[in-house]
């Protein structure tokens, strides 16, 4: 199956839910559209599962135009953010409910529900009511129920946002390795960059309607094509200062300095936005190319095994992840260290110049 989008408009009443969409998910592919809340990523799922009807735009799959076809009448599922199950029903008639409606012979209802429910690790559970279970194993459920139709298209909207963390991180793991085994189209929403990170596969990058960029996801990771993008596609969100590019020498702000090399080293001179991600900013130098940034604590906020260093550095706010537990004062001088490899560069507008060569770093 091939769903292609060709200028999708959606406005309700006079607000634009989405705006010019257009893409292509190929048989087979997995996509996840990243985005904030608002940014039009359920709105998108409606519209691809027949939900919702576009205000532009037209719709095909396989060639076939199906812009105004039903929901009923497209292979399709769907799985939402709540638990949707039916609370009158066991586990196993939830699961078989869409198979019982398609009129599908009894045995072939029960190796379909047996099969798909061992697979989620809930075939242990099939005589219980949804009232009676958590909502990791409800949620597994709603999914079991989607999985089980062996539709060609489907689409899971947060499916894990109301999960605690173990939960997620489990079923995160054992999604990548069924939509592997699948030859649906599977597109997947969220709002965390990690997620989308882990599920790989390829990426949209959505904000206020609009589709900011799209393609394999590791390659936009590395090359946000936009400052935007890169804000939406890094947790916490990208650090921006602003430099220049005078004789040979990138300036960040007024007392960092740099050669230009690596790939830097073709910028013409000029007003420069320099990038970096907190995960390369670091409390000790570890390279004699490393530049050190003065800058005054503003808040620590420790997390676990790390800690998130909010700075000032001459009125730009820098956020630093830091292994381990810091207890630093606030308005305490300290120096952080990036080495120039990992600086993003963008122009005034905020359009993608120069980006860290994949070689600077081991991850992604």
């Amino acid at each position: 199956m091939a769903l292609v989008l060709q200028s999708i408009d959606k406005l309700v009443g006079r607000e634009i839910h989405l705006k010019g969409v257009s893409l292509e998910l190929a048989s087979g592919s997995r996509h996840v559209v990243l985005g904030r809340t608002l940014a039009g990523k359920t709105s998108l799922l409606r519209i691809m599962a027949g939900l919702d009807r576009p205000s532009a735009g037209r719709i095909f799959v396989d060639d076939q135009e199906v812009t105004g076809v039903s929901v009923r009448k497209r292979s399709v599922a769907m799985v939402y953010q709540q638990f949707i199950n039916y609370p009158s029903l066991t586990v196993y008639d939830n699961i078989a409910s869409p198979l019982k409606l398609a009129g599908m012979a009894k045995a072939e209802i029960d190796r379909r529900v047996r099969e798909t429910a061992a697979m989620l690790h809930i075939d242990n559970l099939l005589d219980r009511l949804p009232a009676e279970l958590s909502g990791g194993q409800q949620q597994r459920t709603a999914i079991a129920r989607a999985l089980v139709k062996e539709s060609r298209l489907l689409l899971l909207d947060e499916p894990l946002v109301n999960l605690d963390y173990k939960l997620r991180e489990e079923l995160r793991v054992e999604l990548q390795q069924i939509f592997e085994r699948r030859a649906a189209v599977v597109v997947y929403t969220t709002t965390e960059p990690a997620e989308a990170l882990m599920l790989g596969g390829n990426i949209v990058i959505m904000d206020e309607g609009r589709v900011l960029q799209s393609g394999p996801t590791a390659e936009v990771y590395r090359h946000p094509a936009t400052m935007r993008v890169a804000e939406i596609f890094s947790d916490p969100p990208i650090n921006f200062i602003q430099g220049q590019v005078r004789d040979r020498q990138a300036l960040l702000g007024q007392s960092i300095r740099m050669p230009l090399n690596g790939h830097m080293d073709r910028l013409a001179d000029g007003p420069y936005i320099f990038g970096v991600r907190c995960n390369h900013l670091s409390l000790k130098s570890s390279s004699p190319q490393d530049v050190a940034i003065q800058a005054a604590v503003e808040l620590c906020e420790i997390n676990g095994s790390e800690t998130f260093i909010h700075i000032n550095y001459e009125n730009a706010r820098l956020v630093v992840q830091g292994d381990g537990v810091h207890l630093l004062k606030i308005g305490q001088q300290i120096a952080v260290y990036v080495h120039p490899c990992h600086l993003f560069v963008y122009d005034p507008e905020g359009r993608l110049v120069a980006s860290p060569d994949r070689s600077c770093y081991a991850g992604p």
